[in-house]
């Protein structure tokens, strides 16, 4: 089956700067992907590329199968698109928006009101359906922003930085809500965000995006693999006493890259994972082994990682 979104080596430049540089990526149906990076990375103007809002200088945008240069209407019926600076009628309720928005889809009146009240059932409005979007909350507009991109039955969203200006209680709640959508609605979710952390507990995949570059995509865990192969597992071990001849041992187990002493215990870094391993020399060495734990590397140190290795290059 052919990806849902594929951009093959897609460009954009302004005079001498490239805004998206000789990009290529792939999504599936059904995936939630994570597009990663900071302010001015390119990553508002590929959304805008991907609806047929702006025009690529070179290269090949295809949404649902559909060239979105050529055909950008066909694209639109089929996508919904929240952008960071969403606005609506702020002296209609949450539910005329809704219908407002089904009208402009000709979607017919009783199908509408169907629609608009399950989906704000299940963006938790239904108490505020009735009231002024105008007096809506940050969280709330952003909720109703959901509902309002879902209203055509969409196979894709794009979610430009949705969680933006809300608290972090908000921000967990919206997280979760995109997530459920997602797999009810079987819909393919595109999620561009600066944030890391919040990316990170709802994405399938994600593309780091640096200076209009795709410098790297994948599982959290296959990026972790490409950039940390000698260290990919962290096991941290609560023992004690531990003593020289213990970190010896386990500094000469062979998936081993180093072992670090802490406060209460040792932090074995390692290219597989060997945490039974660790816990039977410890047990054998006569130290008491309070607890172990496998750590997996986050987005934010692999981000880090991939900023440090660009930067050494481009001060060569």
């Amino acid at each position: 089956m052919a990806p849902i979104i594929q951009l093959d080596r897609v460009s954009k430049q302004y005079d001498e700067q490239y805004a998206v540089k000789n990009l290529s990526l792939s999504i599936e149906k059904g995936e939630i992907f994570g597009l990663l990076g900071p302010n001015g990375a390119g990553k508002t103007t590929t959304i805008l590329m991907m609806l047929g809002l702006s025009e690529p200088t070179s290269g090949k945008v295809r949404v649902c199968g559909i060239d979105s240069l050529r055909q950008p209407i066909e694209v639109k019926k089929r996508v919904g698109y929240l952008p960071d600076n969403l606005g609506f009628y702020q002296h209609m309720t949450g539910r005329e928006n809704l219908i407002y928005t089904a009208e402009l889809n000709q979607i017919p009146r009783k199908e509408a009101l169907e629609r608009a009240n399950y989906l704000l059932e299940k963006v938790n409005l239904t108490d505020a359906a009735d009231k002024k979007t105008g007096k809506y909350s940050r969280g709330m507009k952003q909720r109703l922003g959901l509902a309002d991109v879902l209203m055509k039955n969409p196979e894709v969203i794009i979610l430009d930085e949705p969680t933006l200006g809300i608290d972090p209680e908000g921000v967990r709640e919206l997280l979760a809500l995109i997530k459920s959508l997602s797999e009810e609605e079987k819909i393919t979710v595109l999620l561009s965000s600066h944030h890391l952390h919040q990316v990170q507990q709802i994405c399938d995949r994600v593309g780091i995006f640096v200076k209009g570059e795709l410098l790297a995509e994948g599982t959290i865990e296959s990026l972790a693999k490409q950039l940390f192969q000698q260290d990919s597992f962290i096991t941290r071990v609560k023992a004690h006493p531990v003593d020289g001849k213990l970190l010896e041992k386990l500094e000469q187990l062979d998936p081993v890259s180093k072992v670090e002493e802490t406060a209460d215990g040792i932090d074995v870094y390692s290219s597989a994972n060997i945490a039974s391993l660790i816990s039977r020399i410890i047990v054998e060495h006569g130290a008491a082994l309070h607890q172990i734990s496998n750590e997996n590397y986050g987005l934010d140190e692999i981000y880090h990682r991939y900023f440090e290795g660009r930067d050494e290059h481009e001060s060569r």
